[in-house]
């Protein structure tokens, strides 16, 4: 089966959040306001993330994509996460994530970006092989957080 990676576009905001939250609700942590307000602005195109919705022919969404912009000394300049990625359960399993990450990565390297990160859940071990199959490495550190909370 085909994928097509349809960049998100301003009217397509409401179904990338529906997607955002089918993810999130998935992985037991829903999204909380701030997330979801997060969500429309890579609709509307904001500088330092990128979105694709993923679709089976007929234009069906079957998933998303979102890439993040960052900035790193250690990583030689510009680096990113690997934000979201997310795949409708029925179609997992079937070799789709291996094409779904190849994108990512193609994408990454013509916006520039040297290095690129992601988060995999402790308890998501086919995640977790095919992250590794891949070529993503463990770096040896935790990565930590503070909420800032802007003004």
């Amino acid at each position: 089966m085909e994928l097509r990676f349809d960049p998100v576009r301003a009217a397509d905001g409401p179904e990338l959040l529906a997607l955002a939250r089918a993810f999130h609700d998935e992985g037991g942590q829903s999204l909380d306001a701030a997330g979801e307000a997060a969500v429309l602005p890579i609709a509307a195109g904001e500088v330092l993330a990128r979105g694709w919705i993923l679709r089976r022919a007929g234009a069906t969404a079957v998933g998303y994509l979102v890439l993040t912009i960052g900035y790193s000394i250690e990583y030689g300049g510009r680096d990113g996460f690997l934000d979201e990625i997310y795949l409708v359960p029925e179609l997992r399993g079937q070799g789709l994530g291996r094409g779904v990450i190849a994108f990512a990565l193609e994408q990454a390297r013509l916006l520039g970006i040297n290095t690129l990160h992601l988060e995999v859940e402790p308890g998501n071990a086919a995640a977790d092989r095919l992250y590794r199959a891949v070529g993503f490495t463990e770096t040896g550190r935790r990565l930590m957080r503070r909420r800032i909370v802007a003004a």
